[in-house]
């Protein structure tokens, strides 16, 4: 429940009727689908332009229902295609629901707020800040009497259509994630889901729709709070122009079946952490999912666990089923960002305060360089200006499993926000995401640690050896020295 006050937007939980996703349709397109193959697929979207198409292509075959989950959706090239299909989605009659975090909300509100006040469309806000002026600096400071149940964010990405297929994993609404900004790009990965998988997915989406800090979009947008107007939907921009090509419906069903029909066969779990963390301003502490999960690969892998994570700084209990691996003769292969590609310099300080020990377990790390050789599989072209980053979430176990999912390896997503992936049983798949990770290992693409013969961390690529870490310059390695003596790690 929200409501106004003199002074500031009050936010408090409160009892409303339980909506639950629509029951999957068996429209044609569908049947069709189910003509191909009838049991449970997985097709891995690897690269950004094409996830986006078969985003937009999902939301455009939708006839029923729509269920977005997302952190970030920003007024772009990419987060505004989204927004031009879900309109006109929901004007041919599709119910949409849009449940976005508040975290980065302050960048999109009016469009978000304009697509909400559709008919067909319900929007809500998860956890909002009760302070809302249009600063992000000012809006950090005003709400810090409420940070302990601010700092937990949710940070699920999902899509359900119809009831039929999901896209999940690491991407949020942005042109940086798709490879379209004209300056800095992710590298990122998800997967395109069909099959029984759906009901827990749509459950899962369920759970935090009906959670009390999903708060109705016009409860919180509409009402303002302390420093901020109320947003107008109308003073969106809507009109201008997208370069985007609609298919026909004949294109679109050969694009289905073709990617239905070479999807990977397996079975997977659904490992989704409850929005408990919420309630109440504090965390509780029920089991974390996902925390849970990463521990229980690493005991249970045999021979090999690939990590990949944009921020990697190991929880203590995360740390130690490293160790208890590579005890054991796993072979723990580590890719996340360096110092230069990291987007978050803070999170880089803190993962360096545990290359030594990793090294000396025997993890194999590896740091994906700003000037990757392979940036331009990625990154629309030209991209001789452009810099890559690392923003993949993908833990390979062995050769036969693979999670996909929203959670990075540090204790933001480990202890401090609700995340959410799929466990996926499939050698076909996992082979797929061998081979599509294996290039961004290989030394043109990404940094590689070890100790020289003094015992000095060093960081090899295909042209030099260096006995410092690759930074920027003099004033990136003063700020990343400064941020490693502050005991922030627990926030990371």
């Amino acid at each position: 429940m929200v409501s106004g006050t003199g002074c500031s937007l009050q936010v408090t939980p409160g009892e409303r009727e339980w909506q639950q996703a629509r029951p999957a349709v068996d429209a044609p397109l569908w049947s069709e689908m189910s003509e191909v193959r009838t049991d449970d697929w997985y097709a891995l979207l690897n690269l950004g332009p094409g996830a986006l198409d078969w985003r937009l292509r999902a939301i455009e075959s939708a006839t029923s229902s729509i269920d977005l989950q997302t952190f970030l959706w920003e007024d772009d090239y990419a987060g505004s295609l989204v927004h031009e299909r879900l309109r006109a989605a929901a004007d041919r009659g599709v119910m949409v629901r849009l449940l976005v975090d508040d975290s980065f909300l302050i960048q999109s509100e009016a469009s978000f707020a304009a697509l909400a006040s559709h008919p067909n469309v319900s929007g809500r806000i998860y956890n909002p800040f009760p302070n809302r002026p249009h600063n992000l600096i000012a809006r950090q400071a005003l709400n810090l009497a409420a940070f302990s149940r601010l700092n937990h964010r949710m940070h699920n990405k999902l899509m359900v259509v119809d009831g039929q297929v999901a896209l999940l994993g690491g991407r949020n609404l942005a042109d940086h994630y798709f490879g379209f900004h004209q300056v800095a790009n992710f590298r990122d990965l998800e997967v395109l889901v069909g099959g029984s998988d759906i009901v827990a997915l749509s459950q899962g989406f369920d759970t935090y729709w009906n959670d009390e800090w999903a708060v109705e979009v016009e409860r919180v947008l509409h009402s303002g709070g302390m420093g901020a107007s109320p947003v107008d939907p109308m003073e969106a921009d809507l009109t201008a122009p997208l370069e985007s090509v609609m298919e026909s419906p004949q294109e679109r069903r050969l694009q289905w079946r073709e990617l239905v029909k070479g999807a990977a066969a397996g079975e997977a779990e659904l490992i989704l952490d409850e929005p408990d963390t919420m309630k109440g301003g504090t965390p509780e502490s029920p089991t974390n999912a996902i925390a849970t999960a990463v521990s229980r690969l690493l005991d249970e892998a045999e021979k090999e666990v690939w990590l990949v994570s944009a921020y990697f700084i190991p929880t203590p209990e995360f740390e130690a089923a490293v160790q208890r691996a590579e005890d054991r003769g796993v072979s723990v292969r580590v890719l996340t960002n360096s110092i230069r590609s990291n987007n978050h310099l803070a999170a880089h300080s803190a993962y360096r305060k545990h290359i030594g020990r990793l090294l000396d377990h025997g993890a194999d790390l590896h740091e994906l360089r700003v000037d990757a050789g392979s940036r331009s599989d990625y990154m629309v072209t030209p991209i001789s200006d452009k810099h890559l980053a690392l923003h993949a979430k993908v833990i390979v176990v062995d050769h036969d499993k693979v999670f996909v999912g929203s959670p990075n390896l540090d204790p933001r997503s480990l202890r401090l926000n609700t995340e959410m992936g799929l466990l996926i049983h499939s050698a076909t798949l996992n082979h797929e995401v061998r081979t599509a990770l294996t290039d961004d290992f290989a030394l043109e693409n990404a940094w590689k640690l070890s100790r020289s013969d003094s015992g000095q961390i060093q960081w090899e690529s295909d042209d030099a050896v260096r006995s410092h870490q690759p930074s920027s310059g003099v004033m990136q390695e003063f700020y990343d020295f400064l941020l490693m003596t502050l005991p922030i790690e627990g926030e990371m």
